[in-house]
């Protein structure tokens, strides 16, 4: 555990001295982010900040896990290589992510880049490959459904894979659509990170344990630059394998059942803008007009349209997701 927490540093450490350089980069190729004209016009000032931004947190993350397992990488055994699959997904998950910024900001859709079915679908041809991928190689605890309060866990076979890969992709997507104010997603995915480099300690997965705590780090990192106000964001390549790796670590943990707890905010989020589209449509066909649920949707900016200052949703919902996270890691214990 040491260990990890060095790791934790180091990869902040990293990510904070490369983080200048970095927006540089993004500012010298035009790599800004375009506010939906649909949005809170509070958020009006922050066009053309620059985004792409969660390549901050995937490389150093990438460099330093490659680093630490050199030797385990070489290792015959299954164990040894079982790094590369939520490494493996970082890196797939950010190459979508990045594809999608880079389209947004050339301006398609308003910049809100590629449509959310073209990206669904190799979102879910990457989650079931890793699912396959997962359940034929002999890993620890995959396959299996831990329930809390119930001392075994369960396997559940070949229908383990397709529940796999739909978490993966809900992951993936509820830290998505987390992400929109300075400092959110960061924040609330360190947390969550933190929970499972908690269960995994407990379970005796070191590498895991590293791999969570090297991710916490290059998220705080990332903060230093996303506090508000932002000087860049996240933007879907940070986001959407951020998540994903999320739901792959707690795949690998075998408490999968925990995650909605653990991700509370990003959960909650994510069912704010289902419930918003289908009470829409319900009342469009009912009265003939669609009505919303929610002053907008994401569920973060339904509380700024209620009054709410960026910096207080934010604040708030980062204690909500602490609390979440510890009784998750309570269930886990249970």
């Amino acid at each position: 555990m040491d260990f990890a927490l060095i790791l934790a540093s180091i990869s902040f450490a990293l990510a904070v001295v490369w983080g200048p350089l970095l927006i540089r980069i993004l500012r010298h190729y035009g790599i800004g982010k375009r506010i939906r004209i649909d949005g809170p016009r509070s958020h009006q000032t922050k066009m053309g900040t620059p985004t792409m931004g969660g390549l901050m947190i995937v490389v150093p993350v990438v460099l330093i896990t490659i680093a630490l397992n050199v030797y385990n990488l070489l290792d015959s055994t299954v164990l040894g290589r079982s790094i590369l699959v939520p490494l493996g997904v970082m890196i797939a998950f950010s190459i979508i992510g990045a594809v999608d910024d880079l389209a947004g900001v050339r301006g398609m859709r308003r910049g809100e880049g590629y449509r959310a079915r073209d990206k669904i679908v190799w979102e879910f041809g990457v989650a079931l490959v890793v699912a396959v991928i997962m359940k034929v190689a002999p890993l620890q605890f995959v396959g299996e459904m831990a329930i809390p309060g119930v001392p075994q866990p369960i396997d559940i076979g070949w229908a383990w894979v397709p529940i796999a890969a739909f978490l993966i992709v809900e992951s993936s997507n509820a830290v998505n659509l987390t992400d929109g104010l300075d400092g959110l997603a960061g924040i609330i995915v360190a947390s969550a990170f933190t929970a499972y480099g908690v269960i995994a300690l407990l379970q005796g997965q070191d590498y895991l344990v590293r791999f969570c705590l090297t991710t916490v780090g290059a998220c705080f990192a990332f903060l230093w630059y996303n506090a508000h106000p932002a000087q860049m964001f996240m933007g879907d390549t940070g986001s959407l394998a951020l998540g994903a790796t999320l739901g792959t670590v707690a795949l690998m943990t075998g408490q999968w059942l925990i995650l909605p707890l653990v991700a509370l905010i990003p959960t909650a989020v994510s069912l704010s803008v289902v419930l918003q589209v289908l009470y829409f449509k319900f009342t469009k066909r009912r009265y003939g007009q669609g009505r919303r649920l929610f002053k907008m949707a994401p569920l973060q900016h339904h509380f700024e349209l209620l009054g709410w200052s960026e910096t207080q949703v934010v604040q708030r919902f980062w204690l909500v997701e602490m609390l979440a996270a510890m009784a998750g890691v309570a269930l886990a214990l249970w």
